[in-house]
C-alpha cells in the first residue's frame, strides 16, 4: 500500500498538468483524452522512440482515454512494409496496444487533396515553379525575410488547372510544387509559404501508384491529427519552431476538431546515435548486421540483446518529462537493466574461458545431480539439476599457480567450494609445451556435497562450474557499446572514426550446463559471475548461442584491473 502511494505522490509532469486543467475547465470534447504516437515508417524505431512511445501510450492509460498508432506515411520512396512490421512489433514488446485505433496518413490522402484544392480556390495556396535551389534562395534567412515567388499571384483558375494535371502526372518530378500563401516576412521561416504537395513518381507501399503527387509531411501530419479527434499532439522540441504551421492548418476553413501541440526534451543518451539517416548507413554498409543488431540502439535490436520492456519503462519513468534538452548518463539505463533482470532473470552456469580439472578421487564414470535455484529473489522460481562428474571446467580466471596476494580461489594446496557441489582442493596441474596451463588436479571432500561440512568449515572462494561430459558447447557474444566516444564525432567530425572495435568479441568454444540449452529468445539469463544473457536466434539446442545483455558489478574484475593484470 505504502509503495502504491509513494507512485500517487509523484509530481505531475508539465504535460499531466496541462491535461488535468483541460479536463477540470471543459476543453477536452467529450472528456476523453485522445493521444498518437505517430512514427514515419522509414526506418525502426530507437530508443529515443521509447520515451514517446510510453509517455502517449501511459498518458491515455492514466486518464482513462485511447491512443492512436498513425503511420506518418507521407514519404514512399523510403517506407517500406517492414518497418511498420517492425514498429507495431516494437510497441507491443514494450506492453503497449492500440487496438481497433490504427490509422495512417494515406488513410486522409483524398481528404488531404480536396482540402488543397479548397486552398486553391479560396486564394490561400498556390502552383510554384521555383527550383529546389531557388526556393531556398527566394526564402530568405533566419535573420532577413523571404521575397514572394513570381507565381505567388498567379490566377486562381491557371492554378487549380496546373494542381490538377500535377494529380495527373503530366509533369516531371520537381517541376511544380503546391505551396500555402502565408507570409514570406514572417519571423518563423517554416511559415514563409511552406510546400504542401510535390511530385513524385514513386510507388506507395500502400497506395501503390494511384498518386503520383504527395502532401508534406507539415502538411498532413496536423490535419491527421484533427481528422481522428487527437486533443493533445505531444512531440519532441525539434517541432517547437513547427507548432505555428502546425496551428495554420489545423485552422483551415472545413476542419471541424482543432488539437493543440506541446513539445518535450526527447531523450538523448551519451554513446548512442538516434539519428535514423546514421543508423540506416550502419546497417548497409555492413558496420552491424541489421538493424536488430544488439549493439544497435533500436528497440529491435536492445529487444534481441536482451533488455527488458519493464526495464525500459522504468527508465524513462526516471528520466521524466521535461522542456529543456539534456544527456542522459548510459550507465543509468544500464543500472535500470541490472535492477530489473536481477528479479526476473533465471541462474545458470557457463565457464566461458575454460580450464579443465579432474577431481581424482572422483569415481569414475559417475554422474550425480544438484538442485540449484532458478533465482534467489524469487522464491516461487523453484530449482532445476545440475550434473557434475569427475571431470569439470572452471574459469582460466580462477585457477593461478602462484596466487598474488587477495586471490581466494583455487591454487595449489587451496581449498574452494564449487556452487551447489562439493568442496575441492587442488592438488596438481599440468601444462603443455609451452608452460600453458591446460589441466588441473584436485580432489573432493565428499562430506560437502551441497556446500556444506560436518566440521562446519568455510572457505573463502566460490566458483562456477560446469560438468564436461554433460555441458553444451555454446556461442557466447560479448556485447558492449558500439561506439567509444561519449558523443560519436564530436572530435573528428564523423562518428565512424568513434566505432569500438570491441563493441562485440566472439566466443566460440564457451560451455554451459545442460539447462542453458532449453532457453529461448525472451528468456532472461544470468550467467553466474559473468553477467545477464539471452538466447538468441541463430542458435539452436545443438549449438545455442547467447548475447550479452549487461555485465555484473564483479569485485575481482575491479581487484584485477588495479592490480594491472
Amino acid at each position: 500500500m505504502e509503495e502504491n502511494s509513494a507512485k500517487e505522490e509523484r509530481p505531475l509532469n508539465f504535460i499531466e498538468k496541462i491535461i488535468e486543467d483541460d479536463l477540470k475547465n471543459g476543453r477536452v470534447p467529450n472528456n476523453e483524452i485522445v493521444t498518437r504516437f505517430p512514427p514515419e515508417p522509414n526506418g525502426y524505431l530507437h530508443i529515443g522512440h521509447i520515451k514517446s512511445i510510453c509517455l502517449n501510450f501511459g498518458l491515455a492509460e492514466k486518464y482513462g482515454g485511447r491512443c492512436h498508432l498513425r503511420l506518418d506515411d507521407t514519404n514512399p520512396e523510403k517506407e517500406d512494409l517492414e518497418y511498420i512490421d517492425s514498429i507495431k512489433s516494437d510497441i507491443r514488446f514494450l506492453g503497449f496496444d492500440w487496438g481497433k485505433y490504427e490509422f495512417y496518413a494515406s488513410d486522409y490522402y483524398d481528404q488531404l487533396y480536396e482540402i488543397a484544392l479548397n486552398l486553391i480556390k479560396e486564394g490561400k495556396a498556390y502552383v510554384d515553379s521555383l527550383s529546389p535551389e531557388e526556393m531556398k534562395e527566394y526564402r530568405g534567412t533566419l535573420t532577413e525575410p523571404g521575397k514572394n515567388s513570381p507565381d505567388r499571384d498567379r490566377p486562381i483558375e491557371e492554378n487549380m488547372d496546373l494542381f490538377l494535371r500535377m494529380k495527373n502526372g503530366e509533369f516531371p518530378e520537381g517541376k511544380y510544387t503546391l505551396r500555402a500563401k502565408i507570409d514570406m516576412a514572417s519571423p518563423n521561416i517554416n511559415m514563409r509559404d511552406p510546400a504542401l504537395y510535390r511530385i513524385k513518381y514513386a510507388e506507395h507501399p500502400r497506395t501503390g501508384k494511384k498518386w503520383c503527387i504527395y502532401p508534406m509531411y507539415d502538411f498532413t501530419h496536423p490535419i491527421s491529427d484533427a481528422i481522428e479527434g487527437i486533443t493533445h499532439s505531444i512531440c519532441t522540441l525539434e517541432f517547437e519552431d513547427h507548432r505555428p504551421a502546425y496551428d495554420w492548418a489545423t485552422s483551415i476553413d472545413g476542419i471541424e476538431h482543432t488539437p493543440h501541440q506541446y513539445e518535450f526534451a526527447r531523450l538523448n543518451i551519451n554513446y548512442f546515435l538516434m539519428s535514423k539517416r546514421k543508423l540506416l548507413y550502419l546497417v548497409k554498409n555492413g558496420y552491424v548486421s541489421g538493424w536488430d543488431d544488439p549493439r544497435m540502439p533500436t528497440i529491435s535490436g536492445i529487444r534481441r540483446r536482451g533488455y527488458s520492456p519493464e526495464s525500459m519503462r522504468d527508465f524513462v519513468s526516471r528520466v521524466g518529462v521535461a522542456k529543456v534538452e539534456g544527456v542522459v548518463d548510459y550507465s543509468l539505463m544500464e543500472f535500470c537493466v541490472r535492477e530489473d533482470l536481477n528479479k526476473r532473470a533465471k541462474r545458470l552456469m557457463a565457464v566461458l574461458d575454460p580450464l579443465e580439472v579432474i577431481i581424482d578421487n572422483y569415481p569414475d564414470g559417475k554422474s550425480e545431480y544438484f538442485d540449484a535455484e532458478n533465482n534467489p529473489e524469487d522464491p516461487n522460481s523453484g530449482t532445476h539439476k545440475v550434473a557434475f562428474s569427475k571431470h569439470i571446467y572452471i574459469e582460466k580466471e580462477d585457477f593461478m599457480e602462484n596466487p598474488v596476494k587477495g586471490y581466494h580461489r583455487l591454487y595449489p594446496g587451496n581449498e574452494i567450494r564449487l556452487k551447489h557441489a562439493y568442496y575441492i582442493t587442488a592438488t596438481g596441474l599440468e601444462k603443455d609445451k609451452d608452460g600453458n596451463i591446460i589441466r588441473v588436479h584436485a580432489t573432493y571432500d565428499p562430506e560437502s556435497r551441497g556446500g556444506t561440512t560436518q566440521d562446519g568449515r568455510k572457505v573463502k572462494g566460490t566458483s562456477h562450474w560446469v560438468s564436461k561430459e554433460h555441458a553444451v558447447k555454446a556461442e557466447v557474444r560479448q556485447y558492449d557499446k558500439l561506439f567509444k566516444a561519449e558523443n560519436p564525432g564530436e572530435a573528428t567530425g564523423n562518428y565512424l572514426d568513434d566505432l569500438n572495435p570491441e563493441s562485440l568479441v566472439v566466443i566460440r568454444e564457451a560451455y554451459v550446463e545442460e539447462e542453458a540449452k532449453f532457453a529461448k529468445p525472451g528468456d532472461y539469463l544470468q550467467f553466474i559471475r559473468n553477467g545477464y544473457y539471452m538466447s538468441d536466434p541463430d542458435g539452436s539446442e545443438e549449438k545455442p548461442v547467447f548475447n550479452r545483455t549487461v555485465t555484473l558489478k564483479d569485485s575481482w574484475s575491479k581487484m584485477k584491473a588495479k592490480m594491472g593484470f
